[in-house]
């Protein structure tokens, strides 16, 4: 087939989608309207309140709006195939899917390692921290989390959907690049390359978070209040970071070198944690675990309940 045809892929069938799938739709139907809830939700605070206009609290409502942006990608997409029962995507779609999904996770990366450099230079060096965390220095900080995993994954998926395709399916719910390039006749040498220069630039951001929290671990020995600092704003941090680097070495493992002995129901876990785990948790875990965002968060649902009751009593009057 031409590769500049209309172009069909298949995706794999949820197990047990002909008796459950009404029941597969509802739930995730419910984690979606949770996910763009609770991440629009906490954006809105940390917009609306100036108490939060700092640099932690603005790149994290930019993890927030990551989350809305890649679940995007991928809850629509699986919703619309499980109530029309029809697994398949165009192969630009399929691009899109890939490119929106997997931007939306190494922009995860860039924006916990622009994180992890807030709360180094906040605990290691208070004294610096506003005039290193200067408001030009937020806005490159912020551009560079969002157009180095833009044009990475930009320029990756272009490279697998130049080529022609020999098969047309997708050993997965969703569209991945990986599976794009093993369904293509030609050789995937340039894709292998880009790939892992990807994942060693990627990786390197790892180990720079990973160095600046030993050295935050070092400080906090010295002073009570930094340890405080650390447990509220930088344990989070880390358990998301180790979480999501190892289901993304997962996916990456998987795909390139994966095995048909795996149970197709972890398989299918541990790729739906990349869609399921970040957006539910990053809200979640920094909504409650920061306390300047719960008390905002709090007040604000407080606020809008007492407003709400407020209105409902007028029109009973006026009733």
């Amino acid at each position: 087939m031409d590769n500049s045809s209309y172009v069909i892929f298949t995706l794999m069938v949820p197990k047990d989608s002909k008796s459950y799938r009404h029941v597969y739709f509802v739930c995730f139907l419910a984690l979606y309207v949770l996910i763009l809830s609770m991440n629009i939700r906490l954006f809105m605070v940390i917009i609306m309140e100036k108490a939060l206009h700092e640099p932690m609290y603005i790149f994290l409502s930019h993890l927030c709006i990551n989350g809305v942006y890649g679940a995007s990608g991928f809850y629509p997409k699986f919703l619309s195939d499980l109530i029309l029962d029809s697994y398949v995507i165009s192969s630009h779609m399929c691009a899109l899917q890939i490119f929106v999904i997997y931007s939306s996770l190494l922009c995860e990366f860039t924006i916990l390692t622009v994180m992890s450099y807030d709360r180094y230079v906040a605990i290691c060096k208070p004294l610096d921290y506003h005039s290193k965390l200067t408001k030009n220095t937020c806005v490159k900080l912020i551009l560079f989390s969002w157009f180095v995993p833009t044009f990475s994954v930009f320029t990756g998926t272009l490279l697998s959907n130049l080529k022609p395709f020999c098969t047309y399916h997708i050993d997965k719910l969703y569209c991945d690049n990986w599976s794009i390039v093993k369904l293509s006749c030609a050789s995937s040498f340039v894709n292998n390359v880009y790939g892992y220069i990807v994942a060693v630039i990627f990786l390197s951001f790892v180990v720079f978070i990973i160095v600046s929290y030993i050295k935050l671990i070092a400080a906090c020995k010295a002073s009570l209040e930094n340890r405080r600092k650390f447990w509220q704003t930088c344990l989070p941090h880390i358990l998301l970071l180790i979480n999501f680097t190892f289901a993304v070495l997962f996916d990456i493992m998987y795909s390139r070198y994966g095995s048909n002995d795996i149970p197709e129901s972890l398989r299918h876990f541990l790729a739906l944690e990349l869609v399921i785990v970040p957006p539910v948790f990053n809200p979640l875990i920094y909504g409650l675990n920061i306390r300047a965002v719960r008390k905002r968060v709090f007040t604000s649902c407080v606020e809008s309940r007492v407003k709400v009751s407020c209105a409902a009593k007028k029109n009973v009057k006026h009733n």
